[in-house]
């Protein structure tokens, strides 16, 4: 009886051990990374920013376990530049994509070799990283696919055209080209985002046991306003009067190349998709607590430009900007400013709002921090950990800048509490200039560029010294094709 009992006293001394060591190893395993990209998401559409319409449980959640930003920009007014610039953590003025433009057969102008991505730093510190969604920054085999640009596995749109259509042709993996023969002819049978989703929960199973990076950059709410019945049904005749858009169907020559398709219940299916991106925030979260690395995981949440008025989509109607003025392509507040949420329990103090000034370029330098890795000397981003762990010492921007390569070009700078913006760039005669005070104008109503000379002046020297020439995107962009 007593050697029984012996015996069970070790075993359980030996399990307690063994239990003990796995629990420091997991202590002392870096921190995955998760950063979820919503698609042309405004800053008012989740309720925890103040959408009246509809809500965003899931995300909601985000904000009520991490921190809140008020104050985050994404990097640029549209799709592939501010793509660029939070993958290589370079203003539009520096970053080496800084329009959209598409190339043949598929894609768009592709990331360079040289181009240091977030992917490839976390690599190099011996994270396993994948990216599930929408990636426009380079066609497969060129070097701006996203196997060579740090991610050990890809799947979804190569080319942000082809992401207009959520029941697409095909998608990628890797180099694999996916068709989706649920989708032939008139038959929409593959809903991509459900594939992508389902994709970037089994990486989170395969690498459970490894620090991982997953970068999903959703389709969600971006133009076409198509979705499943069953996600739509629940919304049908709640968001009346309805609008209704007339497309390209099947039988269109730009049926599923981009074109969006038509829609009669426009209001509803744009509540409905928000639902499905927000469904599928609380999916991943739950995964992360049945894997047991919900702890050990960092999740961001963010959208790479403001809300967009094409296929139907109604800004105004849901107050998609909230306070904000302007839209998708503008470098007014509503075009540039997004939510950012920040979870990590234990570190990031639950419930908190943070007014830092930041922007999609200072993801690299704080991932950096994160894990302990060497920055790159040509980014212009600033690591904002210091402001996540609640510790002194964060540093802060002189000022931000962004460019825009469409409609004669734009520019904006953000200084402190001023903002800066200027239009029609590319010809003299019609350029603009407007300064706006944000601590008492945050809808940017009141132009105060006459009664402030001297910080015009001071904000156009900036200007130039915040950029360097580009080949590909001068300013001035007549001739270029472009694409969303």
């Amino acid at each position: 009886m007593k050697t029984h009992y012996l015996a069970g006293l070790a075993a359980l001394a030996a399990l307690a051990a063994c239990q003990n060591t796995a629990t420091k190893e997991k202590a002392a395993q870096k921190p995955n990374i998760i950063y979820i990209l919503a698609d042309d998401l405004g800053y008012g559409d989740l309720s925890c920013y103040g959408q009246q319409k509809f809500q965003t449980p899931h995300i909601d959640q985000l904000a009520r376990e991490g921190m809140r930003f008020t104050n985050h920009y994404a990097g640029c007014a549209v799709c592939a530049p501010s793509r660029s610039t939070l993958l290589t953590g370079q203003t539009t003025g520096f970053t080496p994509i800084r329009g959209n433009i598409g190339v043949k057969p598929e894609g768009q102008i592709p990331l360079p070799a040289e181009s240091f991505t977030v992917a490839e730093l976390l690599k190099q510190s011996g994270y396993v990283t994948g990216a599930f969604g929408k990636w426009g920054l380079g066609f497969i085999d060129t070097d701006g696919d996203p196997n060579k640009q740090g991610f050990d596995q890809f799947y979804g749109y190569n080319c942000q055209t082809l992401a207009h259509n959520y029941f697409p042709g095909h998608l990628w993996d890797n180099q694999t080209k996916v068709e989706l023969a649920g989708n032939i002819d008139n038959q929409f049978g593959d809903y991509a985002p459900e594939l992508i989703h389902q994709q970037a929960m089994q990486f989170l199973e395969a690498n459970k046991d490894t620090s991982f990076f997953l970068f999903y950059p959703s389709v969600i709410p971006h133009a076409e306003l198509k979705l499943p019945e069953a996600d739509l049904a629940q919304f049908r005749g709640k968001y009346d009067p309805e609008k209704s858009y007339e497309g390209a169907d099947y039988g269109h020559p730009r049926f599923r190349k981009g074109g969006y398709g038509s829609q009669a219940e426009c209001h509803a299916a744009f509540a409905a998709m928000v639902a499905v991106l927000d469904n599928q925030v609380g999916e991943l979260m739950a995964k992360l607590k049945e894997l047991d690395i919900d702890e050990n995981t960092i999740v961001i949440f963010s959208s790479d430009n403001g809300p967009h008025r094409e296929g139907g989509a109604d800004p105004d109607y849901f107050d998609s900007n909230g306070p904000l003025r302007g839209y998708k392509r503008d470098l007014y507040e509503g075009g540039i400013r997004e939510p950012m949420l920040v979870r990590w329990p234990g570190h990031v103090a639950a419930g908190t709002t943070s007014d830092l000034i930041s922007a999609f370029w200072d993801v690299m330098p704080t991932v950096a921090d994160l894990v302990g890795a060497e920055k790159p000397t040509n980014i212009q981003g600033i690591s904002f950990l210091p402001t996540l762990l609640s510790q002194p010492g964060q540093k802060k921007h002189d000022y931000l800048y962004w460019e825009f390569h469409e409609n004669d070009g734009r520019q904006a700078i953000r200084q402190g509490d001023w903002k800066y913006v200027s239009y029609k760039v590319s010809d003299p005669e019609q350029q603009t200039h407007e300064l706006y005070d944000l601590a008492n104008d945050p809808g940017e109503e009141h132009n105060l560029a006459d009664q402030y000379p001297e910080i015009v002046e001071e904000m156009t020297q900036i200007l130039w010294a915040a950029r360097t020439e580009s080949a590909e995107f001068p300013f001035g962009m007549a001739g270029h094709s472009t694409t969303e």
